[in-house]
């Protein structure tokens, strides 16, 4: 992160800053802008160019504009029993202030707000400051954000710049509501021109201190265009050796918070680094994110190639916050079994091995099952196949000693060394357990376990090949290996049991249809009072996938429908 003032940003002439305070000076008048406004179905798109002034009847006319041609008073909004804007009046009012905001009339944009003045000050200063060559603001319809009394319209905004191919894109939100004069007004707020944009904070096109480079998927192919990939790809240094190349980025500064780039100015001379990733593979990771994620669930999804480490995919929502597929901390729920299987395989169990499923144990917590009953009959297969906290509760206690499950999941999987895979991301934690509730809980991958979808998408890749790889981004990326290895035999009933639970067990739903090589296992972990998380981790031949949904439920619903997507679309080779 790079914070605002600092001497890696040097200060140019240009830069103009936008600064969210109403008792600001009012920059000077942007200059004039072309619009074309096409509105289809309720989907609206102002595409804007610098040019003259020829097209200003153009757009007037397609718009219907407002004939508020000037910023007054701040309107007051209707708190009495008025009719809320209906959906046909937030989409007139959206379009008309986009369409002015895209053209440059910032004057007529910010009358049509409940805030014309502090409005028109920030629309200048972002116009100045970002100074796009290309302005593209495209309405997406009705926003999930909205509510009856203020509905919201969601919107695209592309901004295209000299001496670069590459365009900064964000989706954004606008509120509606109905002003006490019974205007139709767009409610103003700072996270109209951006969402992560607050009070006090600033947003200007900065030189970058650092050389930059073109990162590409392992094809050559852009990756500028997908949502996860805009906070990662401006991570990616340059390979060694290669010529010093410099740009700029839009930077979100200000306030007491770290400076942040919300997009690098790539410069065409700029090297190519080819990432490990996949275009066709990341499409699908990001679509079936953004589909769990409905409603502001939290979500990520890595891919990992088991017999290269290469991860082929990563995708996380929402966009606004870290990437938490590389840089979260969960506890994983039953996924953990994995691991706690390998450590009671090499204490002497095997996947046959009696494991009775109790419907309550004790440690001296009490424990229980998803479902209730007792299944005193069942192996350690069955408790894998079936996510049976109990039997894994009673044979941990009985076979396993503090601090086996870390020295495992280190040694064997990789968890806990410091991996280096071309960004920031965060290793696992997995503490010695200081009494049995905390070694109770750990085995079912709850207590202080904190992983993220990279580290078991690792795990399923550990047990696919047999072998320990650690993932990474880009291919020159220094690897850290693994202290020990696997057994051969304890990978082999590994296999075996995860086959059985995507064949036969939890995991049978997501996983049905699929052929070749696979195994499964799903994770639900209790969140106190909140709802469940979902995590389920799996292979198909040489790829393998985590996906976790916070508030998802059980694993096998929404992490299991992700990670299914990914292996369905990448999965068939063996």
């Amino acid at each position: 992160m790079y914070r605002e003032h600092d001497e890696r940003y040097p200060e140019q002439d240009h830069d103009e800053h936008l600064v969210l305070d109403d008792h600001e000076e009012a920059p000077r008048r942007p200059r004039s802008r072309r619009v074309w406004l096409v509105a289809i179905g309720g989907v609206f798109t102002a595409l804007v160019v610098v040019g003259g002034y020829g097209a200003y009847n153009v757009v007037s006319a397609v718009s219907g504009g407002s004939s508020d041609k000037g910023a007054g008073a701040d309107a007051t909004v209707s708190k009495g029993p008025q009719t809320p804007p209906t959906a046909a009046e937030a989409d007139t009012v959206a379009k008309d202030f986009l369409a002015a905001w895209g053209r440059g009339d910032l004057t007529v944009a910010a009358g049509l707000t409940d805030r014309p003045e502090a409005a028109r000050m920030a629309l200048t200063s972002f116009h100045d400051g970002v100074s796009a060559r290309k302005l593209t603001l495209t309405g997406t319809g009705a926003a999930a954000t909205g509510t009856p009394s203020e509905p919201a319209v969601g919107y695209r905004v592309r901004a295209e710049f000299d001496g670069t191919s590459e365009a900064w894109e964000y989706d954004s939100t606008l509120g509606v509501v109905r002003a006490a004069d019974g205007r139709i007004l767009v409610r103003w707020a700072p996270t109209v021109i951006h969402p992560k944009l607050g009070a006090g904070r600033t947003l200007a096109v900065k030189a970058l201190p650092n050389p930059v480079s073109k990162p590409t998927d392992r094809k050559g192919r852009p990756l500028d265009s997908f949502p996860s990939l805009r906070s990662v790809l401006p991570q990616i240094a340059p390979p060694d050796g290669a010529k010093v190349v410099t740009g700029q980025a839009v930077v979100l500064g200000g306030g007491s918070q770290e400076a942040e780039q919300l997009f690098v100015l790539t410069p065409p001379s700029a090297p190519q680094v080819k990432l490990t990733l996949d275009a066709d593979l990341q499409q699908v990771a990001e679509d079936a994110v953004k589909q769990q994620s409905a409603g502001g669930k939290p979500a990520s999804l890595v891919a990992v190639q088991p017999s290269t480490g290469n991860i082929l995919a990563m995708a996380f929502a929402p966009q606004g916050e870290f990437n938490r597929a590389v840089g979260g901390g969960q506890a994983p729920g039953s996924t953990m079994k994995v691991i706690t299987s390998a450590a009671l395989l090499q204490a002497g169990m095997t996947p046959d091995t009696a494991a009775p499923c109790k419907e309550t144990t004790n440690s001296p917590r009490t424990w229980h099952n998803d479902e209730p009953g007792s299944h005193l009959d069942y192996t350690l297969s069955d408790d894998f196949t079936h996510s049976c906290n109990t039997g894994f509760i009673d044979k941990g206690l009985e076979k396993l000693q503090p601090g086996t499950l870390a020295s495992v999941a280190r040694d064997q999987f990789g968890l806990g060394l410091q991996w280096r895979i071309g960004i920031p991301s965060r290793d696992a934690t997995i503490p010695v357990p200081g009494n049995k509730d905390e070694a109770a809980a750990e085995y079912i991958g709850q207590g202080q376990i904190q992983v993220n979808s990279l580290l078991m998408a690792s795990v399923a890749a550990t047990v696919q090949s047999g072998t320990f790889r650690q993932p990474v981004l880009r291919e020159d990326a220094k690897r850290v290996t693994a202290p020990g290895r696997l057994p051969a035999d304890v990978a082999q009933s590994l296999r075996s049991m995860m086959a059985r639970t995507a064949t036969q067990g939890t995991a049978q739903a997501p996983m049905s249809g699929l052929s070749g090589q696979i195994g499964a296992k799903t994770g639900t972990v209790e969140a106190g009072s909140q709802a469940t998380n979902s995590w389920f981790i799996a292979y198909r031949n040489d790829l393998a996938v985590a996906a976790e949904v916070e508030g998802g439920g059980h694993g096998n619903s929404a992490a299991g429908v992700a990670a299914a997507q990914v292996l369905k679309a990448g999965g068939g080779k063996g």
